[in-house]
């Protein structure tokens, strides 16, 4: 199963009104867990930013001036996530941007589109779902998740997923690399090879039917979007 997180900034709020994206950060995941791999790439708008949008993430005109323009990386970043199910919190917000953008370098032809390369998965709307009538952007969900997201000042689109929200998903155990960093071989810990086997532990029947019964009632409350209970009924992986 390949996931991948995505997020954009962009110089304003509506692509309507000429409103372009600035920067696209993705984060991959296999099989629920954070890998490596990495997609980040600022870009030129070809206009100003909004004086709002530039308190938000904290990215300036000056900065932008040398970077490419869309229909430069556009390539790069279509291949990257082909094939891949996206998860977006707010999805129609990027996905609009995005499938903008690919109409912008479609010059009269007919314009390609995000779904034509990936599924998409709104987690804003399956937050609603799950806890509706209260609040669920992404700071009230990492306090709700217990994912501390207290050392993030803006809203960067790689910087937002490496900082907070792939907390949602991430092994505790193995924390995320930015984009650019490297594995050595300090962030390599082996173990002794003549460490005694941990003992199995299996579940007797009641502590199965237990945790049948918890999915069946998170499948229930989610609208049937229980991920553990697609794992079950999903073929192993040889």
């Amino acid at each position: 199963m390949r996931q991948i997180i995505l997020d954009t900034e962009t110089t304003g709020l509506e692509p309507s009104e000429g409103h372009r994206i600035i920067e696209i950060g993705c984060v991959e995941l296999i099989n629920r867990r954070a890998s490596n791999n990495r997609y980040q790439q600022f870009i030129n708008p070809e206009r100003e930013i909004d004086a709002g949008a530039m308190e938000v993430h904290g990215i300036t005109n000056e900065q932008l001036a040398s970077k490419p323009k869309f229909s430069d990386i556009a390539r790069d970043f279509l291949e990257f996530i082909k094939g891949a199910e996206l998860i977006i919190h707010n999805a129609p917000f990027d996905i609009g941007f995005l499938n903008n953008e690919l109409f912008q370098m479609a010059n009269g032809a007919s314009p390609q589109r995000i779904e034509d390369f990936c599924s998409v998965l709104d987690t804003l709307k399956l937050a609603r779902n799950m806890h509706p009538g209260q609040k669920n952007d992404l700071d009230s969900l990492c306090k709700r998740y217990k994912v501390d997201n207290s050392h993030r000042t803006l809203h960067g689109a790689l910087l937002a997923m490496t900082g907070g929200q792939t907390g949602l998903f991430e092994d505790t155990h193995s924390p995320l690399k930015s984009a650019t960093s490297t594995v050595t071989a300090t962030d390599i810990r082996r173990l002794d090879s003549r460490r005694p086997k941990l003992p199995v532990i299996k579940p007797s029947a009641e502590e199965l039917a237990a945790h049948q019964d918890w999915l069946d009632e998170l499948d229930k409350k989610s609208g049937g979007q229980c991920v553990w209970k697609k794992f079950e009924t999903s073929p192993p992986v040889k």
